[in-house]
């Protein structure tokens, strides 16, 4: 079992930059790829990036790739998403999730969920 909570979020203008983070409980984090997904209102909840459990391997959208940076911290069961240029389409509530299966580009390849938090980029 593996516990999410994600925070960080806020309102930020445009062009501006937040640093997400994702706490994780459990002594088996670094088993997991972690990935973040974005869930705008009315929307379908989209992928955003992800890493592997070790070596760092990383995984993004086309519409964050250069923007967005994904990192994580075995040793303090964190995973980070750094969101820099903000644009107001990425709007969204972020949740971060956790797969045991090695996929990580599908809602239902991810096993755990956080409660997500709120970004909002102002024009």
């Amino acid at each position: 079992q593996v516990q999410l909570g994600e925070s960080g979020g806020g309102l930020v203008q445009a062009g501006g930059s937040l640093r997400l983070s994702c706490a994780a409980s459990g002594r088996t984090f670094s088993r997991y790829a972690m990935g973040w997904f974005r869930q705008a209102p009315g929307k379908e909840r989209e992928f955003v990036a992800a890493i592997s459990g070790v070596g760092g391997v990383t995984y993004y959208s086309d519409s964050v790739k250069g923007r967005f940076t994904i990192s994580r911290d075995n040793a303090k069961n964190t995973v980070y998403l750094q969101v820099n240029s903000l644009k107001p389409e990425d709007t969204a509530v972020y949740y971060c999730a956790a797969s045991g299966y090695g996929s990580i580009w599908s809602p239902s390849d991810y096993d755990y969920w956080g409660q997500g938090t709120q970004v909002t980029v102002s024009s």
